[in-house]
């Protein structure tokens, strides 16, 4: 069940990846107070160490800090690049506190997402404190909206034609880069019959390539019901192209199954950074003209 949060609830504000300074953190904190959330802001969370908020042991300390707190009821991470999944080995998870708690964060976070959904929590896909200033009015409301417990119901049309169809199942997924790298390990959700999420940033076409071919000869690919292709924002190619767009090599490691596939859903890297609630029932429709993702349930 997912937990939801309502102002005058506390939520910290960590970073588990790249460094982040107060001023970049300001804006989202003065929106949180303004709707009405008491904010803490997490141990080290302006501490430095070469490209990243401090040692993995200060990151450490503040990612179990908010977990373990009896009062935070929301842990938003202040932003990704790198990092996140150096904590894992040594996080002291309790699933029961898990569920009195909502994460939320996207790109490097999507270690977490991973790990949490493994465990039948969901999360929240969502833009960061970083990304807050330049994100649109509904982006920020959105986030608000889904921390809160509303349902989801996205409409939109993509400039890429996918696969049509229609399909059910829990929403999972989020960065690439970090599926591909946490595939195999303790902290991967079982993804049959899933409704899996995909977007990434700053890749080489070949780079998309390796991945999404790992994921079909691990039999990934093939477990699930749907997928949905958000951001794939400032992809790049060698001075000898690839070849194929990066819409055409994700279709070609998909082609065997029957599934819908969309592109173009409104979450990733970009200004419009819709929030997606992880981990929990969602029915996918593909046709011609639109992709259209609903939550099964709202939880307020």
């Amino acid at each position: 069940m997912f937990h939801t949060c309502k102002p005058g609830d506390t939520v910290a504000i960590v970073a588990t990846a790249r460094k982040i300074t107060r001023a970049e953190v300001e804006p989202a904190v003065i929106d949180l107070e303004n709707r009405g959330y008491q904010v803490i802001l997490g141990p080290n969370l302006f501490e430095t160490c070469n490209q990243f908020a401090g040692t993995v042991d200060q990151r450490l300390e503040a990612l179990q800090w908010a977990l373990d707190h009896p009062d935070v009821s929301l842990i938003w991470c202040a932003r990704g690049g790198y990092g996140t999944m150096q904590l894992m080995d040594r996080l002291l998870i309790d699933r029961e506190k898990l569920k009195k708690k909502t994460l939320a964060g996207f790109s490097d976070i999507t270690a977490l997402h991973l790990w949490f959904n493994a465990l039948e929590i969901p999360t929240v896909h969502s833009t960061m404190p970083l990304s807050w200033p330049t994100n649109t009015d509904l982006c920020r409301n959105l986030f608000f909206e889904t921390i809160e417990g509303k349902a989801i119901n996205y409409l939109w049309t993509p400039s890429h034609p996918g696969r049509n169809g229609i399909a059910a199942g829990k929403l999972m997924g989020g960065n690439l880069s970090l599926i591909y790298a946490l595939m195999g390990t303790p902290y991967f959700p079982d993804l049959t019959g899933a409704i899996l999420f995909l977007e990434d940033l700053d890749e080489y076409r070949y780079h998309i390539d390796r991945m999404m071919t790992a994921l079909r000869l691990k039999g990934v690919l093939g477990q699930l019901a749907g997928l949905v292709v958000g951001g794939m924002t400032d992809m790049k190619d060698n001075s000898v192209s690839y070849g194929m767009s990066v819409e055409e090599i994700i279709l070609s490691k998909v082609a065997d199954y029957q599934y819908p596939v969309v592109f173009d859903a409104p979450a990733g890297h970009i200004n419009n950074n819709l929030s997606l609630r992880f981990g929990v029932p969602y029915q996918l429709q593909v046709d011609d003209q639109s992709g259209k993702l609903t939550e099964v349930q709202a939880f307020t």
